[in-house]
């Protein structure tokens, strides 16, 4: 199958489950406790001032029209006003996904690079002690609660240590230069592109500690993922034929193994990047960082339907992106999925 045949059949899919999405996110709006005009109007809104609110909000058409038109909206742009903030909601969202992306993003890697070294211990030392310490390690990277290991991080590497800051996305020095030279939002890659060697190195430092919680469960994930792929693999005909003719175990791992092996890794990483993103809210109340989840837990707390709805949609779309690059890219690194 080729790539163009693999898009032409995947994307209706993803267009589809969109519209689902888009649904789920407006009756999001309307079970929420109180009432949409009355949150807007304020409590000494008279009943005039109510009834034009519910009119400018579209409270006042038939569902059927209030759906139709909000799924409308989505598409073209309008996702309606922020009660907290009197904000467009994609503004206010986009504004807040870039820091989160920034965030999720670190973690991501930091989860890839550690849970393919801990899958390959293991996989390599199969029942021997490297292998049941990286096994000891995943589980516990598996089921520490978040908020604790943030926490536990913070008291030992940001306080005790003093390695890393326990809070924020950059030093406050630079705020002036983050607002000028903001080219993307994303503040490591614009210090990149207008080469602040500083900026970077303070971002660098902020992004660390919370990139490494929100990383411990999808590292675990990988790195379990992985070591299963990796022994199976290794037990295939090929593998053996390259053992018999003399190869050594790192180059039969390298050149023969590891490609075929990354299939798992690679569909998982679209479920665990939608994990991240949509959990990020306690990590980024614990450490300050300005992202989607503390907006969220923000709009929650002040019932603001709008941009709880917004917000799962631009979640729910941010895994769905993420899942077909992944069904993308899955037949470039494992051959035999072209078929």
């Amino acid at each position: 199958m080729t790539m163009r045949q693999l898009l032409a059949r995947r994307l209706p899919q993803t267009l589809l489950v969109a519209v689902g999405v888009g649904l789920v996110a407006f009756f999001i709006t309307r079970l929420l406790p109180g009432d949409a005009a009355s949150t807007w109007a304020g409590p000494r809104a008279s009943r005039e001032e109510l009834a034009l609110v519910r009119e400018q909000l579209g409270l006042d058409l038939p569902l059927p029209e209030q759906v139709v038109r909000y799924l409308i909206g989505l598409a073209s742009g309008d996702w309606g006003t922020s009660i907290r903030t009197r904000q467009p909601v994609i503004e206010d969202v986009a504004g807040r996904l870039v820091a989160s992306l920034e965030l999720v993003g670190m973690a991501m890697l930091i989860a890839l690079i550690g849970g393919l070294f801990l899958g390959m211990v293991g996989a390599r030392w199969k029942g021997r002690w490297p292998d049941w310490l990286s096994s000891a390690l995943t589980a516990v990277l598996v089921s520490a609660p978040i908020f604790w290991l943030g926490l536990l991080l913070q008291l030992t590497v940001a306080t005790e240590l003093d390695l890393l800051p326990v809070a924020g996305r950059y030093d406050r020095e630079f705020r002036d230069v983050v607002a000028e030279s903001g080219l993307t939002g994303l503040v490591m890659l614009d210090a990149l592109l207008t080469l602040n060697g500083p900026l970077f190195g303070s971002a660098v430092t902020h992004v660390l500690l919370p990139a490494m919680v929100v990383a411990a469960y999808p590292t675990g994930l990988i790195a379990r993922l992985f070591r299963a792929s990796l022994i199976e693999t290794l037990t295939e005909e090929h593998v053996r034929m390259a053992r018999a003719i003399g190869f050594n175990e790192r180059t039969i791992i390298w050149r023969f193994a590891l490609r075929s092996s990354l299939g798992p890794v690679l569909a998982a990483l679209a479920l665990v990047f939608g994990y991240a993103l949509a959990n990020t809210f306690l990590v980024e109340n614990l450490f300050d960082w300005p992202g989607l989840g503390s907006y969220v837990a923000d709009s929650i707390t002040s019932l603001d339907a709008p941009s709880i709805a917004g917000a799962t949609v631009v979640v729910a779309l941010a895994y769905l992106a993420a899942h077909l690059v992944v069904d993308l890219v899955r037949p470039i690194i494992d051959p035999r999925l072209r078929a």
